[in-house]
């Protein structure tokens, strides 16, 4: 009888999801655009998955209220959900301020990765003077730090600095997420 040699089989390779989260001027776009792009997974800008009505809000400085997130955190929550489904992956910048919003993506997209870009407010600040072209005013920064609840030690999440260069700020993240850009795994710091 002829020994069988083993056929190896190709293991798909499953990209995570990933939530940037923080405050607005933290970076989300820009980081996770970057993030998304060296994990090989599409990214989503969460913003643009709100409704007119809460874009038109928040461009009055008007913060939004728990009603009017509800609905846009289950479309973030089935984008993440669907993203997993196929394997693709997909890094999504949303504040998700609160630990009740990271549980509503969470109960449809138990896998992701919350990484909290976080930041002194003279630096957010400073950011948010320079932007131009958004819909959120620099003035509702406090609000959005009051509401902020941080990342706790039971969720899957990491906090990373942005009070560093870009690529750290990138290789940090990606690290967080558990792997490395040279796709060998890591731990994260």
């Amino acid at each position: 009888m002829k020994a069988l040699t083993p056929v190896p089989v190709p293991v798909p390779v499953l990209h995570p999801t990933v939530v940037m989260m923080g405050v607005s001027g933290c970076g989300k776009t820009t980081i996770g655009a970057l993030v998304a792009a060296a994990l090989d997974t599409p990214f989503v800008d969460a913003d643009s998955l709100h409704p007119v009505d809460n874009i038109a809000k928040m461009a009055a400085g008007i913060p939004l209220t728990d009603a009017d997130r509800w609905p846009w955190l289950a479309v973030v929550g089935r984008s993440l959900a669907n993203a997993a489904g196929t394997g693709a992956g997909l890094v999504v910048a949303c504040s998700a301020l609160k630990r009740s919003y990271r549980n509503a993506i969470r109960a449809q997209a138990p896998d992701t990765v919350f990484l909290h870009l976080h930041g002194s407010r003279e630096v957010l600040s400073t950011r948010l003077e320079g932007r131009s072209g958004h819909f959120m005013p620099a003035t509702l920064l406090d609000s959005q730090l009051q509401t902020l609840e941080p990342l706790g030690p039971e969720e899957n999440g990491h906090t990373v600095d942005i009070n560093q260069p870009v690529d750290g700020i990138v290789n940090q993240a990606v690290l967080a997420t558990g792997l490395q850009l040279n796709a060998e795994p890591a731990v994260a710091p």
